[in-house]
């Protein structure tokens, strides 16, 4: 399940039962910081809590400020700054990251079809494509003709929905950024003059959930679909065996389907990841000549030596003599990160990471061999303006 799926249910709840909640979401960064934009914390008037906006620093303090807006029915930003950070351990948040995090806390209003949530739920609901959602932050100085909290929902479709006027001067300039952002799939923060001042906006990036289709049913892929959709990945198992292809056996796959190795070719892919998990060399093959002209399929992970993908490659190019060709750089044989993994557990590990490597277009290895940051940086037009800046404790072990 995903942190959205997840807050979704927690909002239904307390909807249903009455209870009033904010909306904590993280809305722009520089320099270090555990989240990043788009990490959102759902709060209720007692002080519960689904999501999260830090590694648990920042939690017990927005949770008060977010109690304090629902009181107030106004939204706020708050900026953690720990940029300094003798000033931050003794003074600050503690947060000693040695970067500056952004909160926008809003109220929510259950009965505004155009809240935030609800916004996002009208993407979540059947999506399957990238979006973004343009977020006003912060309207410093005045003339302004949009407010704190009014958003942009632009979907892959070209389609524009939310509370963002149509007729602000800025609506235009917003949705042509909100454009560029999409098609290069970057999240940013841009600054707009508006009057006599400044307009902060940010473009998240929505992504669906990742769509894992796994060839085979045995004992060694259970741990690896619980994994994937602990992380909310949407996950589909294929095998011709009816007894091992059994829903029982998956609870947490979205699907689980029998498919005999004569209907192979007849399986619509349904997803960029493939994994052939079947330990049976045939089906393995067929499965293999499936995928070979499908585009869509970016990830192929063949499970076992290096020598079974060289026979099966042989075979394949009897009937496709540009078979390699076709694979390069989709095909992963041997599958998975060098985890000298044995277990099923560490197998389906070494599995999931390598795919959530390839999803982020990350080289793996070792966080203190990269010369890079573990985040890119964040695209934008203007530095950070670091207002409302507050002094709060870290929360841990409160």
């Amino acid at each position: 399940m995903t942190e959205l799926q997840r807050l979704l249910i927690a909002y239904d709840a307390h909807r249903a039962e009455g209870r009033a909640c904010a909306l904590a979401s993280v809305v722009d960064v520089a320099g270090s910081a555990y989240r990043r934009p788009g990490a959102r914390m759902l709060v209720t008037d007692e002080g519960r809590l689904t999501g999260a906006i830090s590694g648990g620093c920042l939690e017990g303090d927005a949770r008060q400020r977010a109690r304090r807006v629902i009181q107030q029915g106004r939204p706020t930003v708050v900026t953690y700054d720990s940029t300094d950070p003798d000033d931050d351990l003794q003074f600050g948040a503690a947060l000693g990251c040695q970067g500056i995090v952004q909160i926008l806390l809003e109220p929510l209003d259950f009965q505004n079809p155009d809240n935030p949530v609800e916004l996002l739920r009208r993407w979540a609901e059947g999506v399957e494509a990238n979006a973004v959602v343009a977020t006003v932050f912060s309207t410093a100085g005045p003339g302004s003709e949009v407010a704190v909290g009014q958003r942009l929902l632009l979907t892959s479709d070209n389609t524009a929905q939310g509370t963002l006027p149509e007729a602000a001067d800025l609506y235009a300039a917003i949705l042509a950024d909100a454009r560029t952002a999409l098609a290069a799939g970057q999240p940013a923060t841009r600054h707009y003059p508006a009057g006599a001042g400044t307009v902060r906006v940010s473009l998240e990036i929505l992504r669906p959930p990742v769509r894992l289709t796994v060839y085979g049913a045995g004992n060694d892929v259970q741990p690896l679909v619980r994994l994937a959709a602990g992380l909310g990945w949407r996950v589909l198992v294929v095998d011709g065996r009816p007894a091992q292809a059994q829903p029982a056996r998956f609870p947490e796959a979205d699907e689980v389907r029998v498919l005999p190795l004569a209907q192979v070719n007849q399986q619509p892919h349904d997803g960029s990841f493939a994994l052939l998990m079947t330990h049976n060399y045939y089906y393995d093959l067929a499965v293999l000549q499936h995928l070979l002209p499908a585009a869509t399929a970016r990830y192929i992970g063949l499970l076992g030596p290096r020598k079974k993908y060289e026979r099966l490659l042989d075979d394949l190019t009897k009937d496709t003599p540009d078979a390699a060709e076709q694979l390069r750089g989709r095909i992963h044989s041997p599958i998975g990160l060098n985890l000298g993994a044995e277990t099923p557990e560490e197998i389906a590990l070494s599995i999931v990471a390598e795919i959530q490597a390839v999803l982020t277009g990350r080289p793996a290895g070792f966080l203190r061999d990269s010369p890079h940051p573990i985040h890119p940086p964040l695209h934008s037009n203007a530095p950070l303006v670091p207002e409302g800046r507050v002094d709060a404790m870290c929360a841990i072990g409160e």
